[in-house]
């Protein structure tokens, strides 16, 4: 089974250029030198603190920033090359979801017309498979059907990322990097979530590149923990191997001051 993504001496500096009076600014190596693999059908979770790189590797995954140096493959294919043949291709191979769920979504549209952008420009259908997809996407999420005819605003947040993943889902891609997908939520919001998230990976074949500085949520559900430090990626293992016996000393004063999830929490409500 060939891998989703290939990340290969990635690294990202900011700064260091030089302004209109010729001083130089101070530069930033956000991520030095990382490598890692998704495998297919797989949750790798990416953790650490605020800067450590975490999230800046997300963002050049998907475009929004571009790395200093290194290679990225997606779906077998080089991310620049992939890129390069247009946002249609890219966007049926790979899906962002963002942090913030409201914000994330257009404010003065109507969610039939959120949800219809990625069917129409990604997945080339006519109108009556549009429909059909949509009603399609928020049965996969749990949200109701008359969903399609409110804003953004008429949601909570739970529900709003709920829509999210299904504007994610509609492109149809089978890799999603999720950048905190629950911290802006609730405890109890967030285990809903994330049991979504989970139900759908079995039903797509989806994998995840889960993005966070939260241990508790990270055990709960990831098959591989990466931990970053400072721009560097100090200790990769499977979940299990991580929080019973971690190497990094970084690593183990994280799960030492760590807050866990109540598994029972998990349970669908």
């Amino acid at each position: 089974m060939s891998d989703a993504i290939v990340v290969t001496n990635l690294r990202k500096t900011f700064g260091g250029r030089r302004n209109i009076l010729g001083s130089a600014s101070h530069s930033v190596h956000a991520v030095k030198g990382v490598s890692f693999a998704l495998r297919q059908g797989e949750t790798l979770a990416i953790v650490g603190e605020s800067g450590s790189g975490k999230s800046t590797i997300a963002r050049m995954l998907v475009g929004l920033e571009t790395p200093s140096s290194g290679t990225m493959e997606i779906d077998g294919q080089d991310a620049a090359t992939l890129r390069a043949r247009g946002s249609k291709a890219f966007g049926r191979t790979i899906q962002y979801v963002f942090q913030d769920p409201v914000a994330s979504l257009n404010p003065r549209k109507t969610i039939d017309k959120i949800l219809d952008v990625p069917l129409r420009l990604l997945r080339n259908y006519d109108g009556s498979t549009r429909a059909a997809r949509k009603r399609e996407l928020l049965d996969a999420v749990k949200m109701p059907k008359d969903t399609l005819e409110r804003y953004p605003h008429e949601f909570s947040g739970g529900q709003a990322q709920r829509i999210a993943i299904a504007r994610a889902l509609a492109a149809e891609a089978k890799i999603m990097v999720l950048d905190e997908p629950v911290s802006a939520l609730d405890v109890s919001v967030q285990a809903q979530v994330l049991l979504l998230l989970d139900e759908l990976k079995s039903r797509f074949g989806l994998s995840y590149l889960f993005i966070s500085h939260d241990l508790a949520v990270v055990e709960s559900v990831s098959d591989r923990v990466a931990v970053m430090y400072l721009g560097e990626m100090v200790e990769l293992d499977t979940a299990a191997n991580l929080f019973a016996a971690p190497r990094h000393d970084y690593t183990r004063e994280l799960i030492a001051s760590a807050p866990r999830l109540n598994a029972a929490s998990l349970q669908d409500p």
